[in-house]
């Protein structure tokens, strides 16, 4: 692991144009790796552009170096193009995809199934976060942390470990979230932006999906849905979504949660969430996605009767 980080860090070294992105509908740990990153590197007096396919949800908009990301990829050469948390180099979107201005591509992932699709990849499962792959990366480089980074790390660290309540919470995640706030990182700031901050439309959109739960295979599995026409009546997108899944995870004695967004008329998102015991990866792998044990999720085509049968056939099968 160190021999590739090592790698990585003398490419930094030499070249000076970065090009950085991560997945579509970006998360807490996609934005704070990557502005993580972005900071880190703009630091070192490095040219950075940030690029995501999604805008950064109202949520992360407090991060530092989040209101710099571009919905589009700026005409020029990079020397080098970081790619984080995104499992599937397609998930990148159609832009950054068909974009080819690029010397080296270099892969950062903590997802099980990762697609090695770098020049250089740095893949680790037993990371919490992806967020903890930039740590080892600018530790290594003798990188003295400033809060502006920090934050981002922290925030990387947090959102992805439930805040330390997912089984993904190792001993390295407490470790740099406690060296983060060591640099200046404020837990209660953190904490009141991600928790204690929700707009009415996240409520009122959450209200309306609630009544969708259904808890099946005597009570191992639940799921939930939200539609296209609970977001127009709520005014909301699907940025407000985030931690709807935890809902039926949280319900005693389930063991898999899953939750159908909708994407089109005839399309939906599933998230599949494992409080420990399944392995959700397996659900999403034979459905054509990808994730980590506890996380996971896939896209189908269909209509919400069609998706759930197809979906619960495999929970089922599977429990």
């Amino acid at each position: 692991m160190m021999e590739i980080i090592q790698q990585i860090i003398e490419v930094i070294r030499a070249d000076k144009s970065f090009l950085i992105t991560t997945h579509e509908g970006p998360d807490g740990d996609a934005i704070g790796s990557s502005l993580a990153l972005a900071s880190f590197l703009r630091k070192l007096g490095k040219s950075v552009t940030v690029h995501y396919q999604d805008p950064v949800p109202d949520l992360y908009a407090f991060l530092p170096g989040a209101d710099s990301v571009l919905s589009y990829i700026p005409e020029q050469h990079y020397d080098v193009a970081f790619v984080l948390d995104i499992g599937e180099r397609r998930r990148a979107g159609e832009e950054f995809c068909a974009f080819t201005d690029v010397t080296t591509t270099i892969n950062l992932d903590h997802h099980l199934s990762c697609e090695k699709f770098g020049d250089y990849n740095l893949i680790d499962s037993s990371a919490a976060a992806t967020g903890l792959l930039v740590y080892r990366i600018a530790n290594a480089f003798g990188y003295k942390f400033d809060p502006e980074t920090a934050l981002c790390i922290y925030v990387a660290t947090i959102t992805d470990t439930g805040s330390f309540r997912y089984s993904n919470s190792n001993r390295e995640a407490f470790t740099v979230a406690g060296e983060m706030i060591e640099c200046g990182v404020n837990a209660w700031y953190v904490a009141e932006k991600l928790y204690e901050n929700q707009p009415r439309r996240r409520l009122e959109l959450l209200a309306k999906c609630l009544p969708t739960l259904d808890v099946f295979k005597d009570g191992l599995a639940a799921s939930i849905v939200v539609t296209l026409d609970m977001y127009e009546a709520c005014g909301a997108g699907a940025e407000l979504t985030d931690g709807f899944v935890n809902y039926p995870r949280s319900i005693s004695g389930v063991e898999v949660a899953i939750f159908f967004r909708q994407l089109e008329e005839t399309k939906f998102k599933v998230g599949f969430r494992s409080k420990g015991k399944v392995n959700v990866a397996a659900f999403s792998a034979a459905l054509g996605g990808g994730g980590h044990h506890n996380a996971a999720g896939c896209t189908l085509s269909g209509s919400i009767g069609e998706v759930k049968r197809i979906v619960y056939e495999i929970v089922e099968a599977s429990l």
